[in-house]
């Protein structure tokens, strides 16, 4: 009897956490940020005790693991509306290296010291701080890099050619909404903007998926 019982949970607990993942998406598989990675044990631990707790019924498990996916599922909801949750929730990266200086700041308040920064820099196959123009954190730990032009794959360098100035690409409207700190970063105002927007027949900030901007080239827009 305790093996049947025993059976039954594990089987509606494999098929509750299968329904979970496809609708929640790949996130919680990759734990794609520390409160995936959370929500991933916290929903082991849950299904594990309740697996082997003779005293829990099947209603416990069922009510528990649907709970905590309505929760998961409401987090992700949100964030995906709203920016400032969407910050909250997941994070954003911090650049630890900006025009190939380290910001010992943005280091600090990642956790990190110079040693761990290296690491993750040869792992990126980047060998030497003085290759990269700039460099994130991103919010699940790994690194992005952006590598100065003398080391960047086909280089200038092989061609003889002087080494010429590397410009970050700035997202400026993100799901419909303008970063006005990005905004502000690069010297432009909302009229400048929505100049560029009209420029290419958009007429509503809202229509925009993703506008990106880089130096010497003209503003990237994604329309939903």
């Amino acid at each position: 009897m305790e093996i049947i019982q025993m059976s039954t949970k594990l089987a509606v607990g494999f098929f509750l956490l299968f329904f979970l993942i496809r609708i929640i998406g790949k996130k919680l598989i990759g734990q794609f940020t520390p409160f995936h990675f959370i929500s991933a044990i916290v929903l082991s631990e849950l299904l594990g005790n309740a697996v082997y707790q003779n005293n829990v019924p099947l209603i416990h498990i069922i009510f528990t693991i649907v709970i905590w996916g309505g929760l998961l599922f409401l987090v992700e909801y949100l964030a995906q509306k709203s920016l400032l949750l969407r910050e909250i929730f997941e994070g954003k990266p911090s650049m630890v290296i900006r025009n190939g200086q380290i910001d010992f700041e943005q280091l600090k308040k990642s956790r990190m010291n110079i040693n761990q920064l290296q690491s993750l820099l040869r792992q990126s196959e980047t060998f030497s701080v003085r290759e990269v123009a700039f460099a994130f954190i991103e919010s699940n730990g790994s690194i992005s890099i952006l590598k100065k032009s003398p080391y960047q794959k086909t280089t200038l360098q092989d061609f003889n050619m002087p080494p010429q100035h590397v410009y970050l690409p700035i997202t400026l409207i993100s799901d419909g909404k303008i970063i006005n700190e990005n905004l502000e970063e690069i010297n432009k105002d909302n009229i400048w903007l929505n100049n560029q927007l009209l420029a290419q027949g958009i007429h509503k900030i809202e229509d925009v998926f993703l506008a990106e901007w880089l130096e010497n080239d003209k503003l990237l827009v994604i329309t939903y």
